[in-house]
């Protein structure tokens, strides 16, 4: 059975930061492609970052490119997403989601946005930024 478990969310205020941690079993794990979506308070869920297997190319959203890093610990089962500079738009529910295929990378860097059509989802973790 497929487990993702994510934590780190918190309040934190702006220009601050946080790393989310997304902590995944019933898989093989470095097989996997793994990404972080949020969802805001009225908004649609948004794709922000994901990394493939094998290679480890990435993808950021615009909005958050040169201030979240998506970073991953095999030995651990563990996929992170640190992030900086955080402001208020950055606030809302953090999802972490993982796929065999590495279809969802290879399309968001040719896109330039992530599909939602991923395998398996977790909870989410609450981030609040205060301005």
């Amino acid at each position: 059975e497929v487990q993702i478990v994510e934590s780190g969310g918190g309040l934190v205020q702006a220009g601050g930061s946080l790393r989310l941690a997304c902590v995944a079993s019933g898989f093989t794990f470095e097989d996997y492609a793994l990404g972080w979506f949020r969802q805001a308070p009225g908004k649609e869920r948004e794709g922000v970052s994901c990394i493939a297997p094998g290679d480890g190319r990435t993808y950021y959203a615009e909005s958050v490119k040169g201030r979240f890093t998506i970073s991953t610990d095999n030995a651990k089962n563990t996929v992170y997403l640190s992030m900086n500079n955080l402001n208020a738009e950055d606030t809302a529910v953090y999802y972490c989601a993982a796929d065999s295929s590495p279809y969802h990378v290879r399309m968001a860097l040719a896109l330039g946005v992530m599909d939602h059509d991923w395998d398996s989802w977790g909870r989410g973790t609450q981030v609040t930024v205060s301005s």
